[in-house]
């Protein structure tokens, strides 16, 4: 039997493995949030980041990747797997949907973060996760680079996603106070800036 791995955040623009084939998937009972803390990745342990987990929501869907491995190489991808996503996540098998509504169901090996490991953050107004995502960094880079291209991505693939979206949107209006230098500086006299 094939083994599928879904890809909802990073995943679907830099697997960083080997695969088969690649098709666009669903996961239904599930969304996708910016819940969970990230200290390996996109924040450090005294200052966490935000990336994406999968909460149970009944009556949802979350749409990604799905990645099929080659035999040969399954025991080494995961195993690379298993180390990116340790801060928190486990991996578990749910039934994915391939290719929209009609297509064929295969189970798929998806890592989740549930709300009982160490680093989850859980929820918060979406203003205060955007302020969250845009002061924090890590080994990997910027956390809002990270929001941003799952923002793209997930427009790549033609879907829409209300939470990414949102806070993408947040996230590309300029703060308050940023706002405040910029009009000052543009109403100085020239030179006084």
């Amino acid at each position: 039997m094939a083994t599928w791995v879904f890809g909802y955040g990073s995943l679907i623009w830099r697997p960083s493995f080997p695969a088969v084939e690649r098709r666009v998937a669903s996961l239904a009972g599930y969304a996708r949030r910016f819940w969970q803390g990230s200290i390996d990745h996109r924040g450090t342990p005294e200052a966490p980041g935000r990336v994406v987990t999968l909460v149970e929501a009944p009556g949802e869907s979350c749409d990604g990747v799905a990645y099929r491995l080659a035999p040969e190489d399954e025991a080494a991808v995961l195993e690379q797997l298993d180390v990116r996503e340790q801060n928190g996540y486990e991996r578990l098998v749910r039934p994915l949907r391939l290719d929209g509504p009609g297509g064929p169901e295969v189970p798929g090996l998806v890592y989740l973060a549930g709300a009982t490991n160490p680093s989850y953050l859980g929820p918060a107004p979406l203003d205060q996760i955007a302020a969250h995502v845009r002061r924090s960094h890590g080994p990997s880079g910027a956390n809002v680079d990270y929001l941003l291209r799952l923002a793209e991505a997930l427009r790549e693939l033609g879907v829409s996603d209300e939470h990414v979206h949102g806070l993408e949107a947040l996230l590309l209006t300029p703060e308050p106070a940023a706002v405040a230098v910029a009009e000052a500086v543009a109403a100085a006299p020239s030179g006084e800036a």
